[in-house]
């Protein structure tokens, strides 16, 4: 009987970490279609009351050297079923600095 219940807990978990990457990837492309920037990644994913709060990380300006590129850091709000319900603008910031605080 352990062992059932070991085995539906892991499937649970499995699950939220398979409906997490679902919602990050529908973020990235949103943001990306929105913004016409790239997108370079995902800072952070959690559950809220309406669906999930996503943090992208996207590509502003693109500078020669790269370690002067301009990036910045999206809040997105996508339901459960993946449509975008928000996003914002929260922080700018140049790459290799994102740590900066708030601002």
């Amino acid at each position: 009987m352990a062992a059932t219940d070991s085995k539906s807990q892991q499937d649970r978990d499995d699950g939220a970490r398979s409906s997490a990457a679902r919602i990050a990837s529908h973020a990235r492309e949103q943001i990306g279609a929105l913004t016409a920037k790239s997108v370079e990644g995902v800072a952070a994913v959690e559950p809220v009351d309406n669906g999930w709060l996503v943090q992208v990380e996207v590509l502003e300006d693109q500078r020669i050297p790269s370690s002067s590129d301009m990036l910045a850091l999206y809040e997105v709000e996508i339901d459960d079923d993946g449509d975008l319900l928000a996003y914002r603008r929260t922080k700018r910031y140049p790459r290799g600095r994102a740590d900066l605080g708030t601002e």
